[in-house]
């Protein structure tokens, strides 16, 4: 099964994120990531879910979406180019003597270190999923005390249609 992102436009009114949810769990599919927010219209708000799926299961999770009376507008990702990213946090055990290593180990990746205490260091990395599970394997000899990671997020490039 491949990874499958999808933006849904939703009415920003109560439990319209607890009906999708729903229709998720009832039909057993397993969402990956969900990011929700506001658009510029606040009465409007995006979800931008990934999912693994074959393509006829994603059909059918689209088709749910629409019967749904507060989806304004589902749009699958799979055949358009976009632009996606997430950040994620990352709090090491990392003694002091260890620190410049870290930093040269990170630095190629573009993570940044946006915490440094006495125990623990926390680096911070913006990227797409591949970058994010690059800083994984970087960091993974350290002592990784915690890890924050946001669902994924995702935009339609100008004109993106990909080629068949």
């Amino acid at each position: 099964m491949k990874k499958h992102t999808i933006s849904v436009l939703v009415e920003n009114k109560f439990g319209v994120l607890a009906r999708i949810a729903g229709l998720f769990s009832a039909r057993g599919f397993n969402i990956d990531s969900l990011a929700v927010a506001e658009t510029e219209d606040p009465t409007i708000s995006r979800m931008t879910i990934v999912l693994r799926a074959d393509d006829r299961l994603l059909e059918q999770v689209k088709k749910q979406l629409n019967k749904l009376i507060d989806v304004i507008k589902v749009q699958d990702f799979t055949r358009q180019e976009s632009i996606g990213r997430e950040i994620v946090m990352v709090r090491l055990a990392v003694p002091e003597k260890d620190r410049a290593g870290l930093m040269k180990a990170i630095e190629p990746l573009k993570a940044e270190i946006i915490d440094a205490g006495p125990e623990t260091v926390t680096i911070q990395k913006l990227g797409d999923s591949d970058e994010i599970d690059e800083l994984f394997n970087t960091v993974r000899p350290y002592d990784i005390k915690e890890i924050v990671r946001s669902g994924a997020v995702a935009i339609a490039k100008e004109g993106g249609q990909k080629g068949k």
